[in-house]
């Protein structure tokens, strides 16, 4: 084999990865569409649901590109303007709220057979394209609520214990009202409830339905903690279910004193994230009253005191006891998946404390039935006399009823799912943990990039104007040898650009961009390396084909030392930065090994083949 000429393995790299790559960097040369997401995690969304969207859609005169079914749980309706798409989905979300979740999107319009070779865009960052934006309050009357009922169980439970005698105790809005047998228990209830709850509560006396009662309000300073707690356990909330849905470089920050800003970059299911982000789920398990008639007790309305009724998904009654067996709170892992007869399940694994809780019931209860509810809060906007109000209802609903056939302990799984997306966002909710209150959208929109449209368009333009002038340079300077140069340069771009549509969840900010920048600069700096040096071999009276040789094997270890540091630095930068930085080590990282295949085996096998085969006086060089 002659010194400047690659075997045909070589050759077929040099030729067939660039291929590769602008086939799939292609999906980036087209636009987005605006398109409105319908979805549902519980029904199935079929040619019935497609007819009525086209219905609102032809009633409201909104014209569409086309519906497209995308499985068998959401249809992508496309449109030509932001503006149709904004009308459409205020449409659709009045007359289809209630069954489904309707949200904006900017859907890739990547060609069929591209998508058929899971060839896609890459993700771009709020910075560059914008993304979907969600605006959410916190409802701290609810957090509120909660609290009180959960201090009044507590007041109950410390009487008691403390053997006090008490009537009752009763939440009357923002207030704990502990009824007295007598006057003459007011003061050791007082006492015991000062004692127990120092700085949380002022305790004063009063009456209460025409009988004694203490009073407890919370402090000014209890109830900033309580909303402060709120706030920053539902951020800590939102930051662990948006990690799940494998957002890159999300921004979620509180905004005012009630409300949380959640801006998501790059989403490719905005009616997933839409749901996932305020949903409020968790689990409960109950026994079963086996004794008693549900069938009755729904007809009559006449429930025992010890139960309460629910209904299955079925529509059947069933009466479960009062006393709950588990919560969801001390779940710490689920997972989707199937049980023995492929029907879509959940995989719960417990905390220490829930499994020797559940492990006692269940041993307990051996043989008995055992119910499942799924809890679920939504949030729904209504207008009453033209003005806008929102209203919290919560669901309640059996999924599952089941026999305990041996104690239960820390992993277990629940069935009773209607479909795997139900399945898959119930573990996501239960594994990311419940808000501590409810949440509600009061705004979601399409942001455009963060510093501005203009600026955006004259970065891409310097980008490009420097990029001319880096070629021009290259051509003017090292003519055919910087042409050759030139051509790694655009491979080098596709590499990157195709590699960064590869990765799932990768996106591409600004300071990625900075990336691409540095190691277009670095793959023409080891290029103006080799061509020095073979212009120094050729100087010193070497043949061309010698100086070729030269020139690439002896800049290779100056090369290699450079671009392996500067790897190791963008590893280190990716290990231990977040947000921005790691967007900047990914490209930079991206581009030093593509510039190393483009600038060193790229250049080297088109240089070959211009001059291995023949004997030239001179270099163009």
């Amino acid at each position: 084999m002659k010194a400047n000429q690659y075997p045909w393995w070589k050759n077929l790299l040099v030729i067939g990865i660039p291929l590769i790559a602008a086939f799939y960097a292609a999906p980036n040369l087209y636009p987005s569409d605006p398109s409105v997401q319908v979805s549902s995690s519980r029904v199935a969304v079929g040619e019935a649901e497609q007819k009525q969207v086209e219905q609102i859609l032809k009633l409201k005169g909104l014209p569409y590109h086309r519906i497209e079914r995308e499985g068998e749980e959401s249809l992508l309706v496309r449109f030509a303007d932001l503006e149709d798409q904004l009308k459409a989905a205020d449409a659709l979300r009045g007359a289809l709220s209630d069954r489904f979740s309707v949200a904006l999107h900017l859907a890739p319009a990547t060609p069929g057979w591209l998508e058929s070779l899971n060839a896609h865009p890459m993700n771009l960052g709020l910075d560059l394209r914008g993304g979907v934006h969600f605006l959410l309050e916190v409802d701290l009357k609810a957090s509120v609520s909660k609290a009180y009922g959960r201090h009044a169980a507590d007041v109950r439970a410390l009487l008691r214990e403390e053997e006090i005698r008490y009537r009752g105790v009763r939440v009357h809005g923002e207030e704990v009202h502990v009824l007295a047998r007598e006057a003459e228990s007011l003061e050791p209830i007082e006492e015991a409830v000062e004692e127990a709850y120092f700085g949380i509560f002022d305790v004063t006396t009063g009456e209460t339905e025409g009988q004694p009662s203490v009073v407890m309000r919370l402090t000014s300073t209890a109830y900033s903690e309580l909303r402060r707690n709120a706030i920053s356990q539902n951020l800590i909330t939102l930051r662990k279910r948006v990690n799940e849905l494998g957002v890159a470089e999300p921004v979620i920050q509180q905004q005012g004193r009630t409300r949380i800003a959640v801006q998501l970059p790059g989403v490719q299911d905005t009616a997933r994230a839409k749901e996932i982000l305020g949903a409020t789920a968790t689990l409960e398990f109950r026994l079963v009253d086996e004794q008693s008639d549900p069938y009755l007790a729904a007809e009559t309305g006449k429930v025992p005191l010890a139960d309460e009724l629910y209904y299955e998904r079925d529509g059947n009654p069933v009466l479960l006891k009062r006393g709950v067996m588990l919560t969801g709170e001390h779940i710490i892992d689920a997972s989707s998946g199937f049980d023995e007869r492929s029907q879509p399940a959940v995989h719960i694994t417990l905390d220490g404390d829930g499994a020797r809780q559940f492990a006692k019931v269940t041993g307990e209860n051996v043989k008995r039935l055992m119910g499942v509810v799924f809890i679920e809060q939504r949030s729904d906007t209504v207008v009453t006399n033209g003005e806008t109000h929102r209203i919290t209802r919560e669901s309640r609903e059996v999924i599952n009823v089941a026999r305990i056939q041996e104690q239960l302990s820390k992993r277990f799984q629940i069935t009773g799912l209607d479909t795997s997306r139900e399945a898959r966002n119930l573990a996501l909710l239960l594994r990311a943990g419940a808000l501590a209150t409810p949440m509600y959208i009061v705004e979601e929109r399409t942001v455009g990039p963060s510093l501005g449209r203009q600026n955006i368009e004259l970065g891409a333009l310097s980008v490009l104007i420097g990029f001319l002038l880096v070629m021009v340079f290259m051509v003017l300077y090292y003519r055919l040898f910087g042409l050759v140069a030139d051509m790694a340069l655009v491979a080098n771009l596709i590499l990157i650009v195709a590699v960064m549509s590869m990765i799932p969840g990768a996106t591409l900010t600004l300071p990625g961009i900075a990336g691409i920048v540095l190691t277009v600069g670095m793959a023409v700096d080891a290029n103006v390396l080799i061509f020095e040096r073979i212009r120094e071999e050729l100087d010193n009276g070497n043949s061309p084909q010698a100086s070729i040789q030269a020139g690439y094997s002896k800049a290779l270890s100056t090369i290699a030392d450079a671009n392996i540091t500067t790897l190791i630095a963008a590893i280190v930068l990716f290990v231990f930065g977040t947000g921005p930085i790691k967007g900047f080590a990914v490209t930079l990282s991206i581009g030093i090994v593509a510039s190393m295949f483009t600038a060193i085996m790229g250049t080297r096998a088109v240089i070959n083949r211009i001059y291995g085969t023949r004997r030239a006086p001179t270099l163009a060089v």
